[in-house]
């Protein structure tokens, strides 16, 4: 089991005996889950609930109500996808287009929990942002989450959760879809598989289903020099980069290996020329 929670100071050293059972089911860091349980935990009844849980599979996350990305505490519910930190890379491509742009507009669609539009909010001043998700959990998680910066928080497929006053003048459009492949979804570690909400994992046959909608709606949205920004497979590229062409967009490929996380990024074909 892999977490994606960052290792807080609990003020305890956790009991051996719940570092063992972490390690017993596969924790590879089993001292530092211990001492986030131990700090979830109102007393040794509630920790042995919780050790219990995780040695079954349940998300850190889900058991300790947050969970570590960019640099910010985001909190996460049952049943809500978990941003996984290979997504920085899409924070990072995000924000670098966004630089020196007064108020920029940006949509986080797919938006889970608000991650990724929270941590774009986070390091460009006076973005103004709106989000959307089909799944009502992960809109009453997001709303949570993105209510303290005034963010909009949208329940809709796609989008026609949007308000129409956004077409044509979105900076940035950042969709962190699914792209797992539907028979693949079984070879996902259980903790992602049996807990996380399947329409935010299954991509359908080849894992491009929705993010084919995405690119192909994004024109529309994007200002003249705005671009959309989706996470992919490796494999997925030849798939993306055709429907981005498609779809009217320039498209580029931007790689991190540190992060194994890859981002297909598109502009208006125009703009694209232009700079060029």
């Amino acid at each position: 089991m892999e977490s994606s929670a960052e290792p807080g100071s609990a003020g305890s050293i956790p009991p051996a005996g719940v570092v063992a059972a972490l390690r017993g089911a596969g924790c590879v860091f089993a001292e530092q889950e211990a001492q986030l349980l131990l700090a979830a935990a109102d007393g040794p009844a509630e920790l042995a609930r919780l050790v219990r849980a995780r040695v079954a599979g349940t998300p850190l996350e889900y058991l300790v109500g947050w969970v570590e990305f960019d640099g910010l505490r985001i909190a996460v519910t049952d049943g809500v996808f978990v941003p996984r930190q290979r997504s920085r890379l899409l924070v990072r491509a995000a924000v670098g287009h966004l630089a020196g742009r007064p108020e920029p507009l940006v949509v986080d669609l797919c938006c889970g929990c608000g991650a990724i539009g929270l941590a774009i909010a986070a390091a460009v001043p006076g973005v103004r942002l709106h989000a959307a998700d089909i799944d009502p959990v992960a809109v009453g998680c997001a709303r949570s989450n993105l209510a303290p910066i005034g963010a909009a928080v949208y329940a809709g497929d796609l989008f026609a959760a949007l308000p129409g006053r956004l077409r044509g003048a979105v900076d940035v459009l950042v969709a962190n879809a699914p792209y797992v492949p539907t028979a693949a979804i079984v070879l996902m570690p259980p903790e992602a598989r049996d807990h996380e909400p399947g329409i935010a994992l299954d991509g359908g046959p080849d894992g491009t289903r929705v993010l084919r909608r995405v690119i192909a709606g994004a024109v529309a949205w994007l200002a003249p020099d705005g671009v959309l920004l989706v996470e992919v497979g490796t494999s997925q590229i030849p798939l993306i980069t055709a429907a981005f062409t498609a779809a009217g967009l320039a498209p580029e490929i931007v790689r991190d290996d540190e992060l194994g996380a890859t981002v297909a990024l598109g502009r208006p074909a125009a703009a694209g020329a232009g700079r060029a």
